[in-house]
């Protein structure tokens, strides 16, 4: 959970005003995007942590935060599998 995530190279996140949604933007390809997953990109800086953009939407939504946070893990890792986005370590962490 601590772990940054930020957009790949080539990667970006746009509203698409013709299909009005948001969407993930790459090379020859297109994510069209669901509202949660909107919610969670537009929080993706690569400052903000998994742990951090969880607890912002756990807050803003009211929601737990154990729920939030395991969606929120699952739609990145998703990300990370498609190649859109990466996680980084969070400074001053060492890996273990």
């Amino acid at each position: 959970m601590s772990a940054i995530p930020a957009f790949n190279r080539g990667f970006r996140l746009r509203r698409d005003e013709i299909r009005g949604a948001w969407v993930v933007l790459a090379p020859e390809r297109l994510f069209l995007l669901d509202d949660p997953a909107a919610e969670i990109l537009q929080l993706v800086d690569g400052h903000r942590s998994v742990a951090d953009i969880a607890a912002t939407l756990s807050e803003k939504y009211l929601a737990p935060l154990p729920q939030i946070a395991g969606d929120v893990d699952a739609m990145l890792q998703d990300l990370v599998a498609k190649g859109a986005i990466h996680l980084g370590e969070a400074p001053g962490l060492t890996p273990t």
